[in-house]
């Protein structure tokens, strides 16, 4: 029997599942030599470059994650601490949902679970469950919050959608054992810097456009000023000895003149690498794009497009 590889267990826009080798190969030379490294997520998300580094580099010997998005960062702890609760309670809202014969009853089960997601929880369990069938059964599997911090995202259209996967919740779970789980602003981490250490930032991306805005997932906007305060941040941990990659969207691929990014982090190197959109409620803003990938280090495997000439 193949066993269940460890994945994100939401769907997560701004996902990296598709750019993983190519971030993999810009990985710094010395980090793959290293025997005891210290492994640092900022801005989780949904988890795709955590459980990839944690399952193809066994020299990472800890962990930390860390999202603003409490509703996340508690489902996070749940798969890790109590995945067979969990499954459970997964298990009995699939078959109540799949119990249900038509459209109109369903989005009226999803209407309910969504209030009941945006009000008081009687356990941790409830509200990473509430969390995991949302994502499953939403529109495009996107989290947004609105001003009042509650989760608005419309019904989906599923004809059966998987709620529970067993064996992917065991699979996660197992891998987050060695992961501490913070719920905080981002520059919080940098207290955890540990021997070799290696940072992964993938923020709330800029705007290419008015209308392609995605940096306000919750409540708390992430604007320009926050990511000046992020290049700050990565400035301190780079003095540190830390090795850092960012990412964040090529704003020059749709404005050639919008070089934010590229002053911001000239004292570094810029990598421009290609990328799948696959969420995006406008069909034809999906499709291939550049975006950023900014390292504070030489030596790695990765080529990069220089098709600015940069």
């Amino acid at each position: 029997m193949t066993r269940t590889k460890a994945k994100p267990f939401l769907k997560w826009a701004g996902g990296k599942s598709q750019l993983l080798p190519t971030i993999d190969s810009f990985l710094p030379d010395t980090f793959r030599s290293e025997n005891d490294v210290t492994y640092i997520e900022p801005f989780v998300g949904g988890g795709a470059m955590l459980f990839f580094m944690l399952q193809k580099y066994p020299n990472i010997k800890r962990a930390v994650i860390n999202d603003i998005n409490s509703h996340l960062i508690e489902t996070y702890k749940v798969i890790r601490d109590e995945p067979f609760t969990l499954i459970d309670a997964l298990n009995d809202l699939q078959t109540k949902f799949r119990s249900l014969e038509d459209y109109d009853r369903k989005k009226e089960f999803y209407l309910d679970i969504r209030e009941c997601f945006n009000g008081k929880h009687s356990t941790a369990t409830e509200e990473a469950a509430y969390m995991i069938f949302l994502n499953r059964t939403c529109f495009n599997g996107l989290y947004r919050e609105n001003s009042k911090g509650r989760f608005n995202v419309p019904f989906g259209r599923y004809s059966n959608p998987t709620i529970c996967d067993e064996e992917l919740i065991l699979a996660d779970s197992e891998l987050l054992q060695k992961v501490e789980i913070l719920n905080n602003d981002f520059s919080c981490t940098s207290e955890y810097v540990q021997g070799y250490t290696i940072f992964y930032l993938d923020p709330p991306y800029r705007p290419l456009d008015a209308t392609s805005s995605f940096n306000s997932y919750v409540k708390e906007s992430f604007d320009d000023n926050e990511q000046i305060r992020l290049r700050d941040f990565y400035y301190r941990i780079s003095a540190d000895g830390c090795r850092a990659m960012l990412s964040n969207s090529d704003c020059r691929a749709r404005n050639s003149e919008d070089d934010f990014f590229d002053r911001l982090y000239a004292d570094f190197f810029i990598e421009r690498v290609y990328a799948k959109r696959c969420i995006n409620s406008n069909a034809s803003k999906r499709g291939v794009l550049t975006e950023l990938l900014i390292r504070n280090y030489e030596n790695c495997q990765g080529k990069s497009l220089n098709f600015f000439n940069l």
